[in-house]
């Protein structure tokens, strides 16, 4: 069975930075379409960015282009997400998610492996 475990949040003043990862295990990791969702307070989940398994698809939310960074380490099995210019709104859970397809990535329902979530925070 598919685990995943994300690792990196914390609290950070507007403007810094944070880098999140993602560990893989109990699947080959290359073969998996992997992204990140984020659930603020009072708000639906929606999708920051994703890849797809082969690394030649990348899609990103606007909010957050520009700012951050999607990547993955085919031999250290894990995903990374590099937040950069941090801002108030982007304070959330984030989910790491994965999928053998590689289609419809921005699509929460795509995902069959959800993390448990690390919580990102964000001050003014």
């Amino acid at each position: 069975q598919v685990q995943l475990v994300e690792s990196g949040g914390g609290l950070v003043q507007a403007g810094g930075s944070l880098r999140l990862s993602c560990a893989l295990s109990g699947g080959t990791f290359s073969s998996y379409s992997m992204g990140w969702f984020r659930q603020g307070p009072g708000e639906e989940r929606e999708i920051v960015a994703a890849q797809n398994w082969s690394g030649t698809s990348t899609y990103y939310a606007d909010f957050v282009k520009g700012r951050f960074a999607i990547s993955r380490d085919n031999a250290k099995n894990t995903l990374y997400l590099q937040m950069n210019s941090l801002k108030p709104e982007d304070t959330a859970v984030y989910y790491c998610v994965a999928t053998p397809e590689d289609t419809y990535l921005s699509q929460l329902w795509r995902y069959r492996f959800w993390g448990q979530g690390t919580q990102v925070t964000v001050s003014s």
